[in-house]
């Protein structure tokens, strides 16, 4: 017994590692962009591709494999994940040209559709009950919280000090370090029941989120009222809603329709959907403030949201960790999401005169929002995937993940675009400076996260219990039904 304890807890830095690698893959080569255009002789226009062919593959494949997950026994599916998430990326390091840099980065975001399901599905197998189970979804959200952070600083050390390509190199070690712990890690079995592939679910639901999420990344350039960006987007809601009526139909869903109807979970993924809206929009307002407005450099500007990823360590594992089965996951989420607010709130603040900025504005908002990302994202995840049947939890992983991809692009164009035009109004109504109609705009679409992270407190609030059912016995009872 001590041994299989043993294993199990191995589970979680492996998982961990493999999580590090997913979130941290999405923006440490933000950094290395202009080094790798340059030496590619790529053009303007198709850089994005870098970022873009990753988030695309990613994002929409993800049910794909949800679902490979459960057929395959998610060990499995987790250990070729990294195998090809690490051959992607040595191929991606060692590009020769654009083309074979697009093609590479889009075979990491399929491997790592692969990977984030599988690794999120063994952990809720490892840790079903309990305070472990807290523990470890603390952990484990931690990581997560912190991959952006440490992304940017990563990216700018190793641009700066080796290459751009170790940013894609890097990731072949901690691949390697994360498959040979997997060998200790206990063994599971394909889940009973699920079925043969829903091949028009998974074109039908691949489609539909490349659709939205491009149409998203265009309006940064294109705007949202241009023909292409609505074109987008109406095909990407006729898809989505030939999506759903496919899966009610369908013997063997990609995605069960019981996986959402669940309230307190349907509120889990509204939670960290519209959470990563708001922070994404923040973290871009943090790039790009301290590097254009107070002069930072890259690595400097990274080091700064180390402050961010540390108070998320903390809000996950020292608070979402240590209540977990104590306090209704509700309270802590919503407790989550109105800190994050508060955070928000502070930066609104600022003006061109303020003065003592990282002291006074900076650093209360990346504790306060860390915080608040730290004690959404562990409860969320554990209502995401809590007591489904075998075969469901590979759906309820990948859908969990694919609704952070979505905030987060959704977050990062809606920030662009209200911060430029809410600037360029005031260059055009008032004779200011750029410099002060910048931190106007930027001040303007904070104020519209902080109004998403309010409203979706009350969303939560409504949608996940706030009063945790007590059994006979006096004892608490787990928070989410078995369905």
């Amino acid at each position: 017994m001590v041994e299989d304890a043993s294993r199990r807890w191995w589970t979680l830095p492996v998982v961990s590692a493999a999580q590090l690698l997913v979130v941290l893959d999405g923006t440490i080569v933000n950094i290395a962009l202009p080094s790798a255009q340059q030496a590619l002789s790529m053009s303007d226009s198709s850089r994005h591709w870098v970022v873009t062919a990753y988030a695309l593959a990613f994002g929409g494949l993800l049910l794909i494999g949800g679902r490979i997950s459960s057929v395959l026994g998610h060990r499995r599916t987790f250990m070729i994940g990294l195998a090809g998430f690490a051959a992607a990326s040595a191929l991606a390091g060692a590009a020769t040209g654009p083309g074979m840099l697009f093609a590479t980065r889009a075979l990491q975001g399929a491997f790592a559709a692969i990977l984030a399901p599988a690794g999120l599905s063994l952990l809720t197998t490892a840790f079903s009950e309990g305070r472990e189970r807290g523990r470890a979804f603390g952990v484990f959200t931690a990581v997560g919280a912190a991959g952006s952070a440490v992304g940017l600083v990563a990216g700018g050390l190793l641009t700066e000090y080796a290459s751009w390509r170790w940013c894609l190199f890097i990731n072949v070690p901690v691949a390697l370090f994360a498959l040979l712990g997997t060998t200790v890690v206990p063994r599971d079995r394909p889940a009973a029941g699920a079925g043969r592939l829903d091949l028009p679910g998974a074109v039908l639901s691949a489609a539909a989120f490349v659709a939205v999420v491009y149409a998203v990344n265009q309006a940064e350039s294109l705007g949202w009222g241009s023909p292409v960006v609505v074109a987008l987007l109406a095909v990407g809601v006729l898809l989505l809603g030939a999506f759903v009526a496919a899966e009610v139909r369908v013997r063997h869903p990609l995605l069960p329709m019981r996986v959402l109807r669940h309230r307190g979970r349907a509120g889990a993924f509204a939670a960290v959907t519209l959470m990563f809206v708001a922070m994404f929009g923040f973290f871009l307002f943090m790039s790009y403030y301290t590097q254009t407005v107070l002069g930072y450099s890259p690595v400097q500007a990274g080091m700064t949201l180390i402050i961010n990823a540390v108070a998320a360590l903390i809000g996950s594992t020292f608070i979402a960790g240590k209540l977990h089965g104590r306090v209704a996951p509700g309270v802590v989420i919503v407790a989550g999401l109105l800190s994050a607010a508060a955070g928000l709130l502070i930066v609104t603040r600022l003006t061109p005169q303020s003065g003592e900025v990282l002291a006074l504005y900076l650093t209360p908002a990346l504790v306060l929002t860390g915080l608040g990302l730290g004690c959404v994202l562990s409860p969320t995840a554990g209502l995401a995937t809590a007591h489904l049947r075998p075969h469901d939890i590979g759906a309820a992983a990948a859908t969990y993940n694919a609704a952070q991809q979505l905030g987060a692009a959704l977050g990062t164009a809606l920030f662009n675009t209200v911060a430029a035009s809410a600037a360029a109004s005031r260059l055009v109504e008032q004779e200011i400076t750029e410099t002060a109609a910048t931190v106007h705009g930027y001040a303007t679409a904070l104020t519209v996260a902080f109004g998403v992270l309010a409203a979706t407190a009350c969303i939560a609030a409504a949608l996940i219990p706030l009063r945790t059912p007590r059994a006979p016995d006096g004892t608490a009872e787990s928070h989410v039904a078995h369905r």
